[in-house]
């Protein structure tokens, strides 16, 4: 099952994707500047291979909800990421609050 919704913070507006797969969950959180992600996101990849793309992202482990996604401290995060003052270690939330 694939779920869409729109979520609030601080009256910014962010969507949620959840995807049931066999044994785990693909979980994202993210508006038109950049995302957080469950551990299947690949940062290094993100870093070294797609460098160029510039891509604003962090990523949380052991996450299994939306909610949780947003309550947990990021474990890595992208180069750009960093350049927004997101830092590993942030709060989901916050980092997404810094992609405004």
């Amino acid at each position: 099952m694939i779920q869409l919704n729109p979520i609030v913070i601080e009256g910014h507006t962010f969507l949620a994707v959840s995807v049931e797969l066999p044994k785990t969950n693909l979980l994202t959180v993210s508006n038109d500047k950049g995302y957080i992600m469950c551990g299947a996101l690949d940062v290094a990849l993100l870093n070294e291979k797609l460098k160029d793309r510039n891509i604003i992202a962090g990523r949380a482990v052991g996450v299994k909800t939306i909610e949780q996604l947003l309550n947990a401290p990021l474990e890595s995060i992208t180069f750009q990421a960093e350049e927004l003052g997101i830092t590993k270690g942030m709060i989901g939330r916050e980092a997404l609050l810094k992609m405004i």
